[in-house]
This record gives structure tokens, sequence and C-alpha cells, in this order.
């Protein structure tokens, strides 16, 4: 059966469940009443106040371009199923500020699906919506367990912008949701603009240069990736390393074997690192945020786990850092107290490395010699490298 001729059903299916989904999502009134019966009851029993709702969408305008050091024309925030084949930013038109995502389906069998992580709090509810433009455009969202929620949808904008709207609870245990816009079978470009996720937004991530534990263990960590050398795997393997990595996307996608390699050990892990390297404190807050989650989607992709913690480039972050980061996922912001690279034995404090140290690295030609140095140092404290990741759950 062709493409053309599945349409007519694909369409006649599409209405019917579109049909089902509006006639069980509230209205405005109905939304604006549940949400007053819910402030008064939390009134009457004297809950504490509700935390204020703010946008946690990634790149809601499609207004930051996209860094040299992201995957290769991608939409900073957003993951395209087409890819830059497909979805790309545009300053023809936008629906506000100066540009706009466009997005054409580049076969029969593509919706132009584009995609973001957003954290969220577990088992409170959300208001999505987006501003979109062209024929049959959704807006939907995952509650965390993947499965879908009742989306807002349009058949035709007629060549303007309209506003699609859609409300979901996340799950019980979800701390993050996934949100969608994305076209139809068939149906020709569409836009979207100014997207947000309304809610309240999780807890800021926990600042740390050392992890508070009377347990004898140190915490080796390597960051960026660009240098790997046969050498430093040797070593971590044969002393059965546990090592945090911190690479850069990019760096991690040009060797990932190598890096699958020398996390082997139990207790290592992959964990975030921005993904161009800046100086956070000289960009704005959604700067940020796409520079914390851009890397931790690649990551994962790359990986298979989402990082928990995100080391900051240069150690540089500010109050902004430890909010962008906890919207990307991130528990923890970590620096260091002992600097052990390119040959140097640095730690910040008095005396001989202590429990709970983080030791920085970096991956480069001089890694082996590093971490042998490092090691030794532990062992004079008396200390053992351990896995980051479970000390900071």
């Amino acid at each position: 059966m062709s493409i053309s001729s599945r349409m007519p059903a694909r369409l006649s299916a599409l209405a019917a469940t579109a049909a089902l989904l509006v006639a069980g999502l509230a209205g405005p009134a109905a939304a604006a009443s549940e949400s007053a019966s819910v402030s008064s009851a939390s009134a009457a029993s004297g809950g504490a106040a509700a935390a204020p709702a703010v946008n946690l969408a990634t790149n809601p305008g499609f207004e930051i371009p996209a860094s040299s050091l992201a995957d290769w024309g991608s939409v900073p925030g957003w993951r395209c199923s087409g890819g830059p084949a497909e979805a790309s930013v545009t300053a023809a038109a936008p629906h506000s500020g100066t540009s706009a995502l466009a997005v054409t389906p580049a076969g029969d069998d593509s919706t132009g699906a584009c995609t973001q992580t957003v954290s969220v709090q577990p088992g409170t509810t959300y208001t999505a919506s987006a501003w979109v433009r062209g024929t049959f455009v959704f807006l939907g969202a995952t509650d965390g367990t993947d499965r879908p929620t009742a989306p807002d949808w349009t058949e035709d904008t007629h060549g303007g912008w309209q506003k699609l709207t859609t409300r979901f609870t996340a799950g019980a245990t979800a701390t993050t949701v996934r949100l969608t816009v994305h076209g139809w079978y068939q149906q020709g470009p569409f836009a979207v603009d100014d997207v947000r996720v309304d809610g309240p937004a999780p807890a800021p991530a926990t600042a740390a240069a050392s992890v508070p534990t009377s347990d004898k263990v140190v915490f080796f960590t390597v960051d960026d990736g660009w240098q790997t050398t046969p050498e430093a795997e040797r070593f971590i393997a044969d002393h059965q390393l546990p090592i945090t990595a911190f690479p850069l996307p990019m760096a991690a996608a040009n060797n990932p074997g190598y890096f699958q390699r020398v996390t082997a050990v139990p207790g290592s892990s992959v964990q975030n690192h921005s993904v161009s390297h800046p100086d956070l404190t000289k960009l704005s807050p959604a700067e940020q945020q796409v520079e914390i989650c851009d890397a931790r989607d690649s990551l994962t992709r790359q990986f298979g786990t989402a990082p928990t913690v995100f080391r900051p480039p240069y150690f540089a972050w500010n109050t902004d850092t430890l909010q962008a980061a906890a919207n990307c996922g991130m528990r923890t912001v970590l620096t260091a107290d002992a600097d052990f690279s390119w040959g140097a034995s640095n730690i910040w404090h008095e005396g001989t490395l202590s429990p709970g140290d983080v030791v920085l690295m970096h991956w480069t030609d001089t890694l082996a010699g590093d971490l042998q140095r490092a090691l030794a140092a532990a062992e004079i404290a008396g200390l053992k490298p351990a896995g980051l990741a479970s000390y900071l759950r």
C-alpha cells in the first residue's frame, strides 16, 4: 500500500483520536476552577505556598545560536528527528523576537518531531504551551514514565500564529518529562515559537568542592577529553581506578569506546562538563541552561545514562548556574580541592589529601603520570579512590 493511500485512514484516525482527547480535556474555565480549588484547599489546610511558576523550557524562543561544538546543525535545546535536513532556526516572520523554529518533514513517513527533556518536580502539574503556524501541528508531553498525555493540536492556523496549550502532571517519581512538537504525515512545513513549560522549578543544585564523608576515600575526576592515551587507559585498568569522567560531548563522540573502557571500573561514571567549555558567568541563565542541557542530552545518547553532576568550566559559576544545572537534572555543581593536572600536585588545603577530597585532572598526554602521582598521594594519606556518583546521591 502506498503512503498516499494510507493518508485518508491516517487522518481519519487522527481526527477521531483528537476528538476523544479534546473531549477529555478541561477547558480554560474548568482549569481555572480546578486551580482555584487546589489553592483554596491548600490555604484551608494550612499548606505552604506553592513555588512560583517559571518557564522551564530550554531555548524556548529559538534565539540562542548553535555552538560550534554542538551536534552539527542542531537547534540548541532541542532534538529534531530529521536533524538539520528537516529543522532549522529561521528569522522569517517569527511570533516574537528575531527567530523561530522552522520544520519541513523530509519524507512521507516523517512528522518532523522536535523534542526536549524538561526537569520537573515529581507529582506536580505543569502547563505547556507553544505558538505554532501550519497545518496539523501538535504539542504534547509525557508524564515522565513515557506515557503520553493529552496533546493540543490545530488542523490549520491559516497562515497566522496560533497558541497550543496542554496540562500534564509528572509521575509520582518522575524528575523529567519529554516535551514534543510535531506536524503530521504529508502535511507540509510548520513553525514553532515561544514555547513554555510553566510550573515550579526543581530546587537549585548543590555547589561542592569535596564530598562530606568520613570514609577514607578520595575521588579522581578527569576533564575535557581531547587527548586520550593508551597509557592512561592501561593505568586505570591495571589499578582498577574508579574514574569520574567529565568529557565535552564532541570529544567523547570522537572516541566513545575509549570513554566506555576507562569508565568500566565499578563506581566510574561519565558526567557533564558543558557543550563548548565557556565561562558560564559571562552567559545569561538561558544560555547556561542550553550549555548544560545539550551536554546532558548528548552524553545520555552516547553512554545510556543521564549525568547528574556538573563540572563548570574553569570552575566559574554563579547562582544562575545552580538553577540552570538543576533545570537540566544536575544535583551537584562540582569543582575540586586538589589539582594533579599536567604534572602538578596542588592540594588547596592544609596537609595531605583528606577524606572526601575531589582531585582534578585532565585527559592529556601526561594523564598516566598524573594518575600515578595522585594515587601515590592518596596512599600516603591512607585513602583509596572511590566512585563519586554513589556518594552524591
